[in-house]
């Protein structure tokens, strides 16, 4: 059977289920994504997408004007006469890092009575390692096989991501049915993983640990530099410059946040506890991460002559929300892990970031509860004693410096969590210059 003849069902039309539905219909074959959300698939039928994301509206309506992608609501009608079932659904987490399984296993439970027979189940949610086995017992259909097949992408860059990845890994008990979905991905030139689904599930938790790993590394160097005069620009430019360390994932920042590291990084320490061993490396990464929000906390507090116990009354104007830029994502957004202890010791907060101009989405209005937001880059310094760059938005670093110090006034602090700013154009225009490991 030509791969573009094979039939897709995505159950979920949350970031990786929309991306991944939308990547392989534009890949020529006939996808349908179901979701339990009727306003949200009646906005993707309308060829809105409820998400920020470069790119991907463009390819959803291409391919939906192609008449290769429908959008349903549920899970079955996704499932019914597909030759492979996508299951993206939530995986949320427990306080312990544990995942919860309860969305997998109820679209699973939902589309066994009507899975055709020979059908192939995919895993491609993030999941415990396990969660193949857990699936195939929800089915309890021996005539059909389940696969892991592990997401790798970024926000902001996830329609590239998945077009041009730098693998695809495969993992089933079943070799055949590893196959018929690696050749999902035919029409791209990539290296392709075949393996037993505990190890695909391993290496999309150990991939997301070790890139976590990496930029709690250079954080703790950056805080290193700080205390013996070096400048972590010049330390990152030299091992950098090291073929077996790279640059990337070496930029010093607020630490890391999002939907992925987190979780992933909890989750790793979680299996291997309940596997029998002591992650220790992988807890301390998490320590780091969560010291070098305190660190920035502690910065804006000296700025304006505080300690970081008691900053009442003090004012802050943030430049960024998100937990990076290229995304309206909030989750686990370091900003709003330093803006939520702010808050606590009695400063007050306004904001501005590109993606929250206009109407925001319930979740944004709860997690910016208490954050005053404004519609304008330069109205966060009218009446601050301190401003913050929070998410290194790019139109940030192009702002007028002589103009945001006369707002501001001269001789306020910038504190760039990001690096963004040149330090000397800061000083030029009158503003003194606190950054990540920076003289």
């Amino acid at each position: 059977m030509p791969a573009t003849d094979i039939r897709l069902g995505v159950v979920g039309t949350g970031y990786v289920g929309l991306t991944t539905g939308a990547c392989f219909a534009h890949l020529g074959h006939h996808v349908v994504c179901g979701d339990i959300d009727q306003r949200k698939v009646d906005l993707l039928n309308g060829g809105k997408i409820p998400i920020v994301e470069d790119g991907l509206e463009q390819i959803v309506n291409d391919a939906r004007g192609a008449g290769r992608l429908e959008f349903v609501l549920g899970s079955q009608a996704a499932a019914a006469d597909a030759d492979i079932v996508f299951l993206c659904v939530p995986t949320p987490q427990g306080d312990d890092g544990s995942a919860d399984l309860s969305y997998i296993e109820q679209a699973a439970r939902e589309i066994a009575p009507i899975l055709k027979p020979g059908a192939v189940v995919v895993n491609k949610s993030t999941v415990p390692v396990g969660s193949t086995i857990a699936v195939e017992k929800v089915l309890q259909r021996d005539d059909v096989s389940v696969v892991s097949n592990p997401e790798f992408l970024r926000e902001g860059t996830a329609v590239n991501d998945f077009l041009m990845p730098d693998r695809v890994v495969v993992g089933a008990a079943n070799r055949a049915a590893a196959e018929k979905v690696a050749e999902l991905y035919a029409g791209i030139d990539t290296p392709v993983i075949i393996t037993d689904p505990a190890s695909a599930e391993t290496i999309k938790y150990a991939a997301n640990g070790f890139l976590a790993m990496k930029i709690s590394f250079v954080n703790a160097v950056a805080a290193m530099c700080e205390h013996v005069g070096a400048d972590v620009s010049a330390v990152v430019e030299g091992i950098g410059s090291d073929t077996r360390i790279g640059t990337r994932f070496l930029n010093p920042g607020p630490g890391w946040g999002g939907s992925c590291f987190p979780k992933d990084s909890r989750a790793l320490v979680k299996i291997a506890e309940d596997h029998g061993y002591n992650f220790s490396m992988m807890k301390g990464v998490i320590d780091v991460n969560d010291e070098q929000r305190r660190r920035m906390v502690d910065k804006i507090a000296k700025a304006v002559g505080r300690h970081q116990s008691d900053l009442s009354g003090v004012r802050v104007g943030g430049m960024g929300l998100t937990f990076k830029a290229g995304t309206d994502d909030l989750r686990e957004s370091p900003a709003m892990a330093i803006i939520r202890e702010l808050r606590k010791v009695g400063a007050e907060v306004k904001a501005f970031d590109p993606t929250t101009c206009g109407d925001l989405s319930p979740h944004q209005e709860v997690t910016l509860a208490g954050v005053e937001l404004v519609g304008d880059l330069m109205d966060i310094a009218d009446g601050v004693d301190v401003i913050c760059v929070f998410t290194e938005w790019p139109e940030f670093a192009k702002v007028d410096l002589d103009e945001l110090a006369s707002r501001v006034g001269k001789g306020t602090t910038i504190v760039d969590t990001r690096n963004l700013f040149d330090p000397d154009a800061v000083k030029n225009a009158g503003l003194r210059y606190d950054g990540v490991g920076r003289r």
